[in-house]
This record gives structure tokens, sequence and C-alpha cells, in this order.
């Protein structure tokens, strides 16, 4: 039961720091990765693919790591900590609105069901989850904090599993000591 006066996001905060935490080092790891694997990309178009299906876990691992900002300030209500998380939830499923155009519209790499469920579905679900429990969160506390967290969580595994699929592609795919046309 939840004292008077003490806020529903107090029991939170260790889970917060952990997925902030957990997400802003990994946007660094992105970093670093990107900068070691730069000399391998060989095309405009493979460029092209690495902005669309990279660029998205970095706003990922950035959405997961403001959610936990947002829940970890110090709010006087959970009013307006709500609108910001919905907004938040808004722009991301604009952001998806536009990862999936680019996905379709690049022509280097052929999307399988794996990589339109991870680079698409899913986050759009994340952050339309982020939306409707942001806007739920003053009426509906107790599900609205657990819908943000899962949505949080997922932002974070699928940031987590989307850079180790591309890591992995451009790392074979895209070495040149790796070229399939002499095999």
């Amino acid at each position: 039961m939840q004292e008077a006066g003490l806020s529903p996001l107090a029991g939170w905060q260790n889970f917060y720091v952990i997925v902030g935490s957990a997400a802003a080092t990994l946007t660094g790891l992105i970093f670093i990765v990107a900068t070691l694997i730069a000399g391998l990309r060989r095309s405009a178009a493979s460029s092209e693919t690495f902005a669309t299906f990279n660029t998205p876990n970095v706003v990922h691992f950035g959405a997961a790591l403001l959610v936990a900002a947002i829940l970890s300030a110090p709010w006087p209500a959970l009013r307006m900590a709500g609108l910001v998380l919905g907004l938040l939830g808004l722009v991301g499923v604009v952001y998806m609105v536009i990862v999936l155009r680019r996905a379709r519209r690049q022509r280097h790499y052929q999307p399988v069901l794996e990589d339109w469920l991870c680079h698409t579905v899913l986050p759009l679900a994340a952050y339309t989850a982020l939306l409707v429990a942001g806007l739920w969160l003053s009426g509906q506390p107790t599900l609205s904090l657990f819908v943000i967290a899962a949505a949080a969580l997922l932002l974070l595994f699928i940031g987590i599993h989307n850079a180790w699929d591309n890591v992995a592609y451009i790392a074979i795919e895209l070495n040149p000591r790796h070229d399939t046309s002499q095999d």
C-alpha cells in the first residue's frame, strides 16, 4: 500500500537507474562501434542502409534513457510526467513511420521478417505503449508505470538485438576480407 504523500514513482527509482545506466552505456558503445567499422562501408548504398538500420538503435537507447530520466525527476504531479512521456511516445511513433519508409526505400539490403519485426513493428509497439501509458499515468498510475517500464525495457532489448544484428552483418558482409564473389 502506498503511504500518503509518497509518489508512486518512488518504488521505481532503482529500476530507472539501471535502465538509464544501461541505455547510456549502450549508446556510447554504438558510437565506438560505428567509429571502428567506418572503414568497412564501401558504397553510398551501404551508407544509406547503415543509417536506416543503425540510427534507430541510438534513438531507442536515447528514448529508454529519456524515460528513465523523466521518471526519476521529482515531479510534483504525475500528470506532467505523463504528458511528457505521451509526447515522447508520439514522437517515437512518427519516427518509426519514417524508419519504415526508409527501410522500404533502401535497396542495398532486403529485410527479412525478423528485421521488419525488430526494426519497425516492436519499436512501434513500444512507442505506442509509451504514448498511451503516458496519457493514462495520472488516472491509472500502477498499470501505466508497468506498461512504461515494459516499453523502456523493450526499447532497450530491441536496441541490443538490432545493434548486434547490424554489427554481425557489417563484420561479415561488408568486411573487405570477406568477398563472396570469390567463393
